[in-house]
């Protein structure tokens, strides 16, 4: 055994004055009394003793100098070898990842389970055992760094929150390797419920101990879950869905569509043991907002129950029609659900501002600025000359990747009376007769988009094909720049950029004074970096929908002291992971899982010998110093 502080042991000097006060002779003093039969009954008076007689006491004395001796012993801070030898680093990884929200019970969570397992190694620690707490969830990080002070170590802990992330335990076995750092006895343990990417290789490393968390339990989850507006339909969208039953057994449930809190669609599902069950729906709506997908199921793990994800709201499409009078084209404008008709015998003096202007016929010189359509122009511009008449033509040649032509079909139109024109600029051809002329073209400025079709509506049949308003469908969703627009719905764990040059003012992009916030679903918020008109948000934690705004310092509202908040774009987030919402265990506990109890209980030498010395001092004072009165 070695001691710490061997200069402790001056201490036992204290032993000479203990053994010189207990056998000192004890002069009774005399004092008059009334009488001193009341003194008999307390005690009998003791004839003074000699020395050797006061040893009779031998054993009282042997107590008090044994107690002496182990606190003595006690302040030297004695120690073993094999402590020395067998002292131990210990880096705890706590999985803090979305599948831990499981209940165990109707309160505690597997995160519970898991504090209460890590609870258990502090206590057990040795008094030159470091230790430290790394969280493995959405995104690892040291929680406690290497220090040997429970209390310390268990403040940290009681930190640790549950986030609905993946589990990111490669990740955080790689930082605990850093901090572990070649340690003879340096060990990483990792408490969680296994759900995480090759579990089988890690637990088998020499340098890593798993502690199962959780018991299998059967789940049902929506992996997959987007929407977006219709290529066609205008004030369509589409939903994908995927539900997985993650079960041994067969199981029934519900599936609930909701937008902007209005049912949509209810569908029963059967599902099979292991069963996935996929589907795209085709619903209408102009309008926007929150769609949110509930599973009707009572498992230990409500978060992938539910998912969300925004559908981009349609807004109604100015459209100025100038015309002499063509009933074809006001009634292919008139039946597109998004269009607010307008007519005109003379041109405007500018296009209003995110609408756009038909021409039939007569076009101006030079053409406006804004989004333009022209049939069958009659006069040259300052983007094309005009020619002959192409008497008949057929469509040789169509773009079939150009969004304007999606789902356009031109055989066999009758198109007479096309009118030859020559583009100035740069163009692209739509539709091409067999003499290679434009019959169908589209034209991109600076300041607006042009599409212009050559043919004459009162002579062919193009206006009573289907062709037509597919074709006038194509090209307003082409100038309100929205064809198909997918809002991604995100996983945990993503990171995501977002561009807030359109959602932005002007007077804000760049300026300093701009000061952008992202709010969290339960409530966190942080501050944003704008560059070049983007934003990066994440790693998003949380499910639900995240938020950025900023605050308008232009705007004062009384008795508040910060400018209100201006929402500027939001985001959807869920947990999509199969490997979360598995909640069977991937892999089974080893047999001979390695025990971390400590020795010594997890207390010093000194500990017990002062334990010890305070039972000697007890028994002594049992014994020989308490008095009995009756």
């Amino acid at each position: 055994m070695n001691f710490t502080n061997p200069t402790s042991w001056m201490w036992a000097a204290l032993a000479i004055p203990i053994v010189i006060f207990y056998i000192l002779k004890i002069r009774l003093r005399r004092v008059p009394v009334s009488t001193v039969m009341f003194w008999h009954q307390i005690f009998e008076e003791k004839q003074p003793r000699s020395i050797w007689q006061k040893l009779r006491h031998l054993l009282s004395l042997l107590l008090q100098l044994a107690f002496l001796m182990l606190l003595t012993i006690a302040l030297t801070d004695p120690f073993f070898d094999w402590e020395i030898r067998e002292v131990r680093r210990l880096v705890v990884v706590v999985d803090n990842s979305g599948s831990m929200r499981a209940l165990v019970d109707d309160e505690d969570t597997r995160l519970d389970e898991a504090k209460d397992e890590t609870l258990a190694i502090i206590d057990s620690l040795r008094p030159r055992d470091e230790m430290a707490i790394v969280a493995a969830g959405t995104q690892p990080r040291v929680v406690c760094g290497l220090t040997g002070h429970q209390r310390t170590l268990k403040d940290a802990l009681g930190t640790i929150d549950v986030t609905d992330g993946p589990t990111r335990i490669k990740e955080a076995i790689e930082l605990t390797r850093r901090l572990i750092s070649d340690h003879e006895n340096g060990k990483a343990v990792i408490v969680s419920d296994g759900s995480f990417e090759n579990s089988e290789e890690l637990v088998q490393a020499d340098d890593i101990v798993w502690l199962p968390i959780g018991e299998e339990s059967d789940n049902i989850a929506i992996t997959q879950f987007q929407v977006r507006r219709s290529l066609v339909d205008p004030v369509g969208y589409q939903i994908l869905v995927e539900v997985r039953n993650f079960a041994d057994e067969p199981a029934e449930t519900r599936l609930e569509l909701e937008l902007a809190g209005n049912v949509v669609d209810v569908i029963p599902l059967k599902l099979e043991a292991d069963g996935r069950w996929f589907q795209v729906f085709e619903k209408t709506s102009p309008d926007g907002g929150e769609l949110l997908a509930k599973l009707e199921a009572e498992d230990t793990l409500p978060m992938d129950n539910v998912a969300r994800a925004i559908l981009p709201e349609r807004k109604k499409q100015p459209v100025l029609l100038v015309s002499e009078g063509n009933v074809f084209l006001e009634r292919v404008f008139q039946a597109c659900p998004l269009v607010e008709m307008a007519f005109r015998n003379d041109p405007p003096s500018k296009v209003p501002a995110g609408g756009v202007v038909a021409y039939h016929k007569k076009i101006p010189n030079p053409l406006p600025d804004g989004d333009l359509i022209i049939v069958q122009p009659e006069n040259a511009t300052d983007l094309w000359n005009i020619g002959d008449t192409i008497e008949n033509p057929i469509v040789a040649k169509q773009d079939k990747d150009s969004p304007l032509m999606s789902f356009v079909r031109l055989d066999n139109v009758l198109m007479p009376e096309a009118r030859r024109l020559t583009i100035k600029g740069e163009h692209a051809v739509l539709a091409q007769s067999l003499t290679d002329d434009p019959i169908y073209m589209s034209i991109e400025r600076p300041n607006g988009r042009v599409v212009v079709l050559t043919v004459n509506l009162d002579q062919g049949d193009l206006p009573l094909r289907t062709a037509f308003p597919i074709m006038v469908s194509n090209a307003l969703s082409w100038f309100a720049r929205n064809q198909g627009e997918l809002r991604e719905s995100f996983a945990t764990g993503a990171v995501a950029e977002i561009d807030l040059n359109d959602q932005l003012p002007a007077s804000l992009l760049g300026s300093e004074s701009l000061e952008l916030e992202l709010h969290s679903p339960d409530g966190r918020k942080r501050p944003l970096a704008l560059r070049n008109g983007t934003t990066t948000i994440g790693p998003l934690d949380r499910c639900g929908l995240w938020r950025v705004a900023y605050r308008d310092f232009t705007v004062t509202v009384p008795d508040k002291e910060e400018p209100p908040l201006v929402m500027v774009d939001e985001v959807a987030c869920n947990l999509t992971n199969p490997d979360e919402s598995d909640l069977r265990p991937a892999i089974e506990p080893p047999e001979d899982a390695e025990t971390l109890a400590a020795g010594l209980g997890g207390r010093p030498v000194w500990f017990y010998l002062i334990v010890l010395a305070f039972c000697l001092i007890g028994t002594e004072w049992f014994l020989y110093q308490r008095r009995f009165i009756s």
